[in-house]
């Protein structure tokens, strides 16, 4: 029976020990968070992602999971050992030291013959150049890297449906990481050359969404200018074959896409790309602040009620988040600046620094985040001005209907409308 030790047991350490777990490997999983290793002791899933915690309470009962922040005895008698202890890029500059802090750590305590496996993002060459010479030093027979390719609140499901891949220091480490995943996944388990390969691609990967995205709010921008509506523009290119241009919105958030990038950049020589990609983002909250003035007026004293602060549907996940953005650009307009989230108590919107609120009292209302409890409401409100959809999530009719003028992300103008005369760029 293979015992596997899962360094960090956060929204992503936890689901993916208690999938090993669940499928027959005996798993201890390493935090150091007191409180969190407690509650998973008990049976209790320090987030909510399902499958995972719906198993924990069963596999913690029949000693297959079980947690600690004892590393002596994490690491003791451990066969093979996955790292998803975080590791963040902000704006270009990535923090190492906690992790250079749990590979010390491994370290001195690694069994003869382990195999370590990094499934945290790490730069191009830092399996290799950064870890690879200690842990061998330390009698690890093998190291390699496989990165997460999965997404909060569907964890196991992506486990189950995307290709693993691999790259390891070498062949034969290439080979055992192979050989464990191929004994547990249901999907193809993809060897690459090296490890370097399999930390590009999981930063290629990432870096397309953000170029994508960025190119989709570039459309936004120029149909705005045009008076045209952005749906119908890239719907209208996504039919041909060759057109997978993704959905423009109020800004880009999460745990992942904002921060990869600058790690694909900061390993290698750099990329006027890239980087051109990353301003496009960040700056379509300040785009939209700019927009609702436009609308509006003179946003000073104005209430306006942020939808939303979870970086994606249905995830109580806030990591990054443009309603961040959009509370500071607003506030510092001289608005009166709200917030909720299905997903979070008034309590929870507090801690996380915004002013709890509900949208029927606001003027001007901005969803920022499409979760699908907002497809149902009716949106008529005595005080409700202007609504701006942030991810064009909902139709005009909705809000025209009820005599609140609605903002799309470039969708200005809508089919069968004459274009109006240009006011901006060139004639």
């Amino acid at each position: 029976m293979t015992r596997l030790t899962v360094v960090g047991q956060g929204k992503l350490g936890f689901p993916v020990a208690a999938y090993y777990a669940e499928r027959g490997a005996t798993v201890v999983g390493l935090d150091v968070d007191e409180d969190r290793v407690a509650a998973l002791n008990e049976g209790t899933a320090p987030v909510d992602e399902p499958a995972a915690s719906e198993a924990l309470p069963a596999l913690v009962g029949g000693g297959a999971y079980s947690a600690t922040t004892d590393p002596d005895s994490a690491y003791a008698g451990a066969g093979v050992v996955i790292v998803l202890a975080p590791l963040l890029a902000n704006a270009g500059v990535i923090d190492f030291g906690p992790l250079d802090a749990v590979v010390g750590a491994m370290v001195e305590r690694l069994p003869p013959d382990a195999l370590v496996i990094f499934e945290t993002t790490l730069p191009v060459g830092a399996t290799r150049e950064r870890f690879g010479s200690l842990l061998r030093a330390g009698g690890a027979a093998h190291v390699a890297y496989s990165p997460e390719r999965v997404s909060s609140g569907r964890i196991w499901k992506d486990l189950d449906t995307y290709p693993k891949l691999v790259g390891g220091l070498d062949g034969a480490s290439t080979e055992a990481a192979v050989a464990f995943y191929e004994a547990f996944l249901p999907v193809e388990v993809r060897a690459l050359g090296f490890c370097e390969a399999a930390e590009m691609a999981k930063l290629a990967e990432t870096t397309y969404r953000d170029l994508n995205i960025a190119f989709a709010n570039d459309l936004a921008r120029f149909a705005d200018e045009w008076g045209l509506d952005v749906t119908e523009v890239i719907g209208a290119a996504n039919s041909q074959p060759y057109s997978h241009i993704h959905r423009p919105g109020v800004g880009v958030g999460g745990h992942c896409i904002p921060h990869y990038p600058h790690m694909l950049e900061a390993s290698t020589s750099g990329s006027d790309l890239i980087a051109a990609g990353r301003r496009a983002n960040e700056r379509m909250p300040g785009w939209v602040v700019e927009r609702v003035a436009e609308k509006a007026g003179p946003l000073k004293g104005k209430s306006v009620h942020l939808l939303g602060v979870a970086y994606r549907s249905g995830v109580k996940e806030s990591a990054s988040s443009p309603a961040f953005d959009l509370s500071r650009l607003l506030s510092q307009e001289g608005a009166e600046v709200t917030a909720s989230d299905p997903m979070y108590t008034p309590d929870e919107i507090a801690g996380l620094g915004f002013a709890p609120g509900v949208w029927e009292t606001a003027e001007i209302v901005i969803l920022v985040t499409d979760h699908l409890e907002y497809r149902a409401v009716n949106w008529g409100s005595e005080s409700l001005g202007l609504f701006v959809d942030g991810r064009n999530a909902l139709q005009p009719e909705e809000f025209v209907d009820n005599g609140v003028e609605y903002l799309g992300i470039g969708r200005m103008g809508r089919a069968g409308d004459p274009i109006p005369s240009r006011e901006r760029g060139a004639a």
